[in-house]
């Protein structure tokens, strides 16, 4: 029987080992570095984010916005806490942010919980000592989808000065027919309503595209796909495959200085600065 190849564990044979690894490096971080935990950016149970910073230096200093992955519906922000390490150590404070899950909650409900999350950012981060000016966002597999609703065209400006997307999905009519289809129906008027590929994207937003060169191929296409799409809009678009990285451990490089993957991350960043 042929591998669906969108279900990841099918192409990843160390998956639950990565999965544990990014679980302890997340616990590791809270505990080492300085954060406000669980603050809410709306009403919804699940609209919560975290903030991590930089052991030294608080005042008008850079910003990123994480998004995880999941496929919209497992993983929380909790998981994925160690992408702070690669944000602080770039100067910037880290926003780890959490949404609701599929089946429960729709694609419209969650896209509209990011975007609460970035004007959360936007009306806030100054009190804890970020520039609302210097702006990037990042986001992994799912969380790339969700990622590119904060850099598009309308309502503009969109006020993210950088954007890293990896390993993402942007295309979102062939998952109905994968593995996914009894697990979170995403239907056709979704499909049709919250591809990035049918929408205009703010060209102010330089943009980074990873992915893994272990990848499944629809990955590589989407990708391709998408750089294409946002260079007709205007955007300077940077592309990269990452050297031997699958999936998972494409976006447990994130959380690792010297990595490719972690140190795209660090420009992504040092973007905002220029």
């Amino acid at each position: 029987m042929q591998k669906d190849p969108f279900r990841t564990r099918d192409h990843v044979a160390d998956f639950d080992d990565i999965v544990a690894d990014i679980v302890a490096r997340s616990t590791a971080t809270r505990a080492t570095l300085p954060m406000v935990a669980n603050v809410a950016y709306g009403n919804g149970a699940a609209e919560r984010l975290d903030l991590f910073f930089p052991p030294v230096g608080r005042k008008n200093i850079p910003v990123h916005i994480f998004i995880h992955g999941g496929y919209w519906r497992m993983f929380s922000r909790g998981d994925y806490s160690y992408v702070a390490n690669t944000v602080t150590k770039a100067g910037a404070i880290a926003v780890i942010v959490d949404y609701a899950l599929m089946p429960e909650f729709r694609m419209a409900a969650i896209v509209e919980q990011v975007r609460r999350a970035k004007q959360w950012v936007l009306d806030n981060i100054v009190d804890h000592g970020g520039d609302p000016a210097r702006i990037s966002v990042s986001g992994h597999s799912a969380g790339a989808h969700l990622a590119t609703f904060l850099f598009e065209k309308t309502p503009m400006p969109s006020r993210i000065r950088a954007a890293l997307l990896l390993g993402g999905l942007y295309d979102l009519k062939p998952l109905r027919r994968s593995f996914l289809e009894p697990l979170i129906g995403i239907t056709d008027e979704e499909a049709a309503a919250f591809t990035p590929m049918t929408r205009r994207h703010d060209p102010k937003t330089a943009v980074t595209i990873l992915v893994g060169d272990q990848e499944t191929q629809p990955f590589h296409q989407q990708a391709a796909d998408f750089g294409t799409l946002l260079r007709a809009q205007g955007h300077g678009v940077r592309d990269l495959r990452l050297n031997d990285r699958n999936h998972m451990n494409s976006v447990r490089d994130l959380g690792i200085v010297g990595t490719q993957a972690g140190d795209c991350l660090m420009q992504t960043i040092e973007t905002t600065l220029v």
